[in-house]
């Protein structure tokens, strides 16, 4: 049943006549009888008993008249609804985000919130890889990845790109810095022999140290697992073993309890993007999300500091 001709039916029988409701759809008098006869002939019963100049509903017609005015209210409804939804006045998004990333995005958080308070935003933590697969199923639009990722199933934002620095405690075989006291640089193969403090086995930080580790011809020795920066800091300071963090959190430590040494031969990185499905559909809310994040990181990799 098109709407239109629902419409004009409900409009005609408010007015009692088709000059009238035609002046009010703005259409002429023989379309609102085209339309009327359409409706009839699809409903297979006259809706009105045209009576010299009266016009009296059928029973058909009552109900098509009662019914309609539901259906007209539920359309208006949820245009309504989508309006808003279209102007971000309410609605939903679900990030994917590494627990190790909330501090580089909180900027973001703050942005979004404040521009579309109306809107739920709820973040998924979890490791990389466990993101990268609900995105692939699609139970997330959007999630937080570390790169590099396949480019022909994901399309990416970059928001930073960070060396990863080695972490050590004081007094540790590694205090020495260079002649200007500057931390001096450590080469991955010296770190052969050493306990380390590692990323959870569902972060992809972990495959990439581990598989560095490997072509560097060594395979670490892992005392224990962690996706909180912090918490791995300090099982370092207790003397558990060393750890390899992004830069940015080496300088939040305290100098006094911590040596932190930028990791050389390799170089190592910490390449952090918002990815989605290749040519998967996003709502507004995930593309309004994409526009604060280009805003807030300028379009550029930036510096988590």
């Amino acid at each position: 049943m098109e709407l239109r001709a629902l419409r004009y039916f409900v409009e005609l029988v408010r007015q009692k006549s088709f000059t009238a409701a035609a002046e009010r759809m703005h259409v002429t008098q023989p379309t609102i009888s085209k339309m009327i006869k359409a409706l009839e002939l699809e409903i297979g019963a006259p809706l009105l008993l045209r009576e010299s100049r009266q016009l009296t509903l059928t029973d058909v017609g009552e109900i098509v008249y009662r019914r309609g005015l539901d259906v007209l209210a539920a359309h208006a409804e949820l245009q309504d609804e989508l309006n808003e939804l279209g102007t971000m006045m309410r609605g939903s998004l679900t990030v994917g985000l590494p627990p190790m990333g909330g501090p580089l995005f909180t900027p973001i958080v703050a942005a979004f919130r404040q521009r579309y308070p109306n809107i739920e935003l709820k973040l998924f933590e979890q490791g990389s890889k466990a993101i990268e697969a609900l995105l692939l199923n699609g139970e997330l639009e959007l999630g937080v990845v570390l790169q590099p990722v396949d480019p022909d199933i994901f399309e990416l934002l970059p928001i930073t790109s960070q060396p990863l620095w080695l972490i050590a405690q004081r007094g540790s075989r590694w205090e020495p810095g260079n002649s200007e006291g500057q931390p001096a640089p450590v080469a991955l193969a010296d770190l052969r022999g050493e306990s380390f403090v590692f990323y959870g086995e569902s972060y992809a930080l972990n495959d990439v140290i581990l598989n560095a580790c490997r072509a560097g011809g060594f395979t670490p020795t892992i005392v224990g697992r962690s996706g909180q920066w912090d918490f791995m800091a300090s099982l370092v300071q207790a003397g558990m073993g060393i750890a390899l963090l992004p830069m940015p959190y080496c300088r939040r430590l305290d100098p006094a309890a911590f040596i932190c040494r930028p990791l050389v031969e390799p170089e190592i990185h910490w390449n952090i993007a918002i990815g989605w499905r290749r040519n998967a559909y996003l709502s507004r809310a995930a593309r309004a999300w994409l526009e604060v994040a280009r805003e807030t990181h300028a379009n550029d990799v930036q510096p988590l500091a």
